[in-house]
């Protein structure tokens, strides 16, 4: 059975800094791009940013580029996403998820096929 589990979220002052990461078991996710996504309440689930399975290449949100860095360790099983610069519009449940297809990258949440149960990030103006 395929599990992801996100952490790291948390309190945080705007302008500070958090590591979510996230941690699969049951499969390597050595073979697959990697996205996260957030949930802001009362709104839809959005892209964040993804991660091809070498990590050689990445795509990011408009809103989250120049702040947000997503990374793995595929000796792990594991990727991260260091959010700098927080800002009161960033508070959601963070979502990291498994590609369906390999090692496409996507910013459609249909084409992944694994998500976690999220962690709370709450930023404070």
């Amino acid at each position: 059975q395929v599990q992801v589990v996100e952490s790291g979220g948390g309190l945080v002052q705007a302008g500070g800094s958090l590591r979510l990461s996230c941690a699969a078991s049951g499969r390597t996710i050595g073979n697959s791009a990697m996205g996260w996504f957030r949930q802001a309440p009362g709104k839809e689930r959005e892209f964040i940013a993804t991660i091809t399975r070498s990590g050689g290449s990445t795509y990011y949100a408009d809103s989250v580029k120049g702040r947000f860095t997503i990374s793995r360790d595929n000796a792990k099983n594991t990727v991260y996403l260091q959010m700098n610069s927080l800002k009161p519009e960033d508070t959601a449940v963070y979502y990291c998820a498994i590609s369906r297809y390999g090692n496409f990258m996507s910013a459609d949440r249909g084409t992944y096929n694994y998500w976690g149960q999220g962690t709370q990030v709450t930023v404070s103006s």
